[in-house]
C-alpha cells in the first residue's frame, strides 16, 4: 500500500475525530503516503499530523453558496482534475456524505465507504466496496474501523490522535496562566448559560487565571463581551486563525468548552479539557481517548457550575 486518500471533510469535530485513522494507517503502513481531503477552512488539522502527506482543500461549503458562478465552476473542474492526475491505491470515506461519495467517486483509486445500513444517506453504489460499521460506539471507532476494514489490518488498542501545536505568547494575553473557555457552538441548544460561565470564571479569576474567550463570528463576539465584562481579569482576543487557536489551546493551563469542535481539538491535543454537554450524548461524539479529560452532562442534562468548577480543580491540582 503506497499511497491512501482520506476523505473527511468536515465539520471541525469530525476532522478531528479521524486523525487516529492517519495514526493507524501509519502504524500499518510505515512507507506509506497519506493524503486527505478536507474543507478548505479546516485544513490546518490534518497539517498538525506529522505523518499526513497532501491536504487537498475544498469548498464544498462555499461553492453550494454559489453553485451557478462560473468562477465556483472552474474551481470545480481544478479541483477534479489535479485529484484525478493523482493515483491511489486506495480511496477512504469515511464521512459518509453525499459530498464526500462524490469526491470518492472521482478519485482515482479503488474507493472504500460505509454500506447502505452504516451511512446517513444511501450512498453505496458510490463505491467499489462498501463495509459495515455499527452505529453503536464513539465517532473514531467508527472511522477506524472503516479504515481497518478497507485495508485489512488490526488497528491498535488505543487511538492515538498524533498532533501536537506549540504554545505562543499572544500580545492580547497577560504572562500569567490562563484558561480557555469555548462557550459558544453551532447549535443554541448545546449552550451553557452565560451565568453559569460567569461563575466559572469568576472561580478562576479567584485562582489568578485569566479567562480566554475566543469567538468565531459577531454574535459569538458579543456574547464574549458580555461575558468578560462580568468575569474579572477576562480577555477577549481578536478572531485567530485555526493554526493561531490551537496554539493558544496548546498553552492553556485547562480548556473549558461546550460540545464544539475547539473543545475536541484541545483534548487532541493532550490539554486538560472538561467538555460540557447540553444536548448531545458524551459516548458517541465526546471527548474520546484523550490524555486529560472530563465530560459532564448529557442530553437534558447540563452539568451544575459546580460540577464543572470541581473538574476544572481536578486538572489544576
Amino acid at each position: 500500500m503506497q499511497r491512501i486518500l482520506l476523505i473527511k471533510t468536515s465539520s471541525l469535530g469530525d476532522v478531528v475525530h479521524n486523525l487516529p485513522v492517519v495514526s493507524d494507517l501509519a502504524a500499518a503502513f510505515p512507507g506509506a503516503v497519506i493524503d486527505w481531503v478536507v474543507e478548505e477552512v479546516f485544513k490546518a488539522i490534518p497539517q498538525l499530523h506529522p505523518r499526513a502527506g497532501r491536504v487537498w482543500p475544498v469548498a464544498v461549503r462555499r461553492w453550494r453558496r454559489s453553485w451557478w458562478d462560473p468562477k465556483v465552476w472552474h474551481e470545480v473542474r481544478e479541483f477534479r482534475n489535479e485529484l484525478q492526475a493523482q493515483t491511489y491505491d486506495a480511496v477512504i470515506d469515511t464521512q459518509g456524505l453525499m459530498k464526500s461519495a462524490w469526491i470518492a467517486a472521482i478519485a482515482n483509486g479503488v474507493s472504500h465507504g460505509l454500506d447502505w445500513q452504516s451511512s446517513r444517506e444511501p450512498l453505496a453504489w458510490f463505491y467499489d466496496r462498501t463495509y459495515r460499521v455499527p452505529w453503536a460506539g464513539h465517532a473514531v471507532e467508527r472511522n477506524r474501523s472503516l479504515a481497518a476494514q478497507a485495508l485489512g489490518y488490526k488497528p491498535a488498542s488505543d487511538p492515538q490522535y498524533g498532533i501536537s501545536a506549540s504554545p505562543q505568547a499572544f500580545n492580547c494575553l497577560p504572562s500569567s496562566a490562563y484558561a480557555v473557555l469555548l462557550h459558544a457552538t453551532s447549535a443554541e441548544r448545546k449552550l451553557w448559560s452565560e451565568e453559569n460561565w460567569c461563575e466559572l470564571g469568576r472561580v478562576l479569576a479567584g485562582s489568578s487565571i485569566t479567562s480566554v474567550l475566543p469567538w468565531g463570528n459577531e454574535a459569538e463576539r458579543e456574547r464574549s463581551r458580555r461575558l468578560a465584562a462580568r468575569i474579572p481579569r477576562a480577555v477577549v482576543p481578536d478572531r485567530f486563525e485555526l493554526h493561531a487557536v490551537a496554539a493558544l489551546l496548546a498553552g492553556a493551563r485547562v480548556v473549558v468548552g461546550t460540545d464544539t469542535g475547539l473543545t475536541h481539538l484541545a483534548g487532541a491535543l493532550g490539554v486538560p479539557t472538561v467538555g460540557i454537554y447540553c444536548a448531545t450524548d458524551p459516548a458517541a461524539t465526546g471527548l474520546y481517548a484523550c490524555a486529560q479529560a472530563a465530560n459532564l452532562g448529557g442530553i437534558g442534562k447540563p452539568p451544575s457550575p459546580m460540577t464543572v468548577i470541581n473538574a476544572v480543580r481536578d486538572f489544576m491540582e
